[in-house]
C-alpha cells in the first residue's frame, strides 16, 4: 500500500494492544478490561484513541482477549461519534482461547494493516502526546523498520529498556544510559514477515510472541531509530499508579 501521509494520514492505521489480563490490576481487572478503567472521566484507551483521531488517524485496530467482548460493546458509537472513524476489532480470546502477546497480536492483524502503521499500547496514559503525519512522513523516507518513542525511567523500571545513540539509533545495549520503551511507535508490515520474523503471515496458528526480540534484531542490524518523549506519561499497572492519576 502506497501512501502520502501528509495528504491522507487516513490511510495509516493505528494499532491498539488491549488483549492483556492485567494480573497486577486486579481486583479492578477481575470484572472490566485494563484498558476500560476509567483515568480523569474516561476509558484509559480512549485517550490514545481521541488523540489519534485528532491527528487524522481515523482506522483504528484493536486487538482483545480477557473480557474482550466489553471492548466493542463499550465503543459501539464510536463511529457515530467520530464520524469518519472506524475500529476494527481482532478478537484472540475468542479465535484462540488466549492472548498472544504483542508480536503475535501484530501479526494476526496484519491484515488489517497497510506497510506503515502506529502501535501503542492501551493501558499507558500520555495524554499530551501528538499523533502526527510529519512523524510518519519521515519514518516512511527512512529505512527504519521501526521507530520508538522513549520516556525517562520511572521508578518501576529504573534500568531503562534501550540506549539511543547520538544519531537517533535505538540501541540494544546493557551499558550507558538507557530509557524506557513508552509502547508508542512507528512499525513496518516488513518486521513482522521473514527474516525478521518467523510467524505465519496473519498468524493463524495462533502464535504467542513478544516484541522486543524482535525489535532487539533489528536494532543490531542498524533498523530501528527512536526519540525521548519527556511529556507526561504513566504506564497503568498498579491500583496505585491508577488512584496517583485521578
Amino acid at each position: 500500500m502506497r501512501t502520502d501521509p501528509h495528504s491522507n494520514p487516513a490511510a495509516i492505521r493505528a494499532m491498539i494492544l488491549a488483549a492483556g489480563r492485567g494480573n497486577r490490576m486486579r481486583p479492578l481487572t477481575d470484572f472490566t478490561p485494563k484498558p476500560l478503567l476509567a483515568v480523569q472521566g474516561q476509558p484509559l484507551m480512549q485517550w490514545p484513541m481521541e488523540a489519534l483521531v485528532r491527528g487524522g488517524f481515523t482506522q483504528l485496530v484493536v486487538n482483545t482477549a480477557w473480557l474482550g467482548e466489553q471492548l466493542p460493546a463499550h465503543f459501539a458509537d464510536w463511529s457515530s461519534q467520530h464520524p469518519g472513524s472506524a475500529i476494527a476489532w481482532s478478537h484472540e480470546g475468542q479465535d484462540f482461547g488466549y492472548a498472544l502477546e504483542t508480536a503475535g497480536g501484530i501479526a494476526r492483524t496484519l491484515p488489517l494493516l497497510g506497510e506503515v502503521f502506529w502501535v501503542l499500547a492501551g493501558d499507558v496514559f500520555v495524554p499530551g502526546f501528538v499523533f502526527s503525519p510529519e512523524a510518519v512522513a519521515r519514518f516512511v523516507t527512512g529505512d527504519a523498520l521501526a521507530h520508538l518513542w522513549l520516556v525517562p525511567n520511572p521508578p518501576h523500571n529504573p534500568r531503562g529498556d534501550f540506549g539511543l545513540s547520538a544519531d537517533g539509533r535505538a540501541l540494544n545495549t546493557t551499558e550507558g544510559e538507557r530509557f524506557t520503551y513508552s509502547t508508542i511507535g512507528l512499525y513496518r508490515r516488513a518486521l513482522f514477515e521473514a527474516p525478521w520474523c518467523e510467524i505465519l503471515p496473519g498468524n493463524p496458528q495462533g502464535t504467542a510472541a513478544p516484541l522486543a526480540p524482535l525489535l532487539r534484531q533489528a536494532m543490531d542490524a542498524g533498523r530501528v531509530t527512536a526519540e525521548l518523549y519527556t511529556g507526561p506519561w504513566t504506564d497503568v499497572g498498579t491500583p496505585e499508579r491508577l488512584k496517583e492519576l485521578g
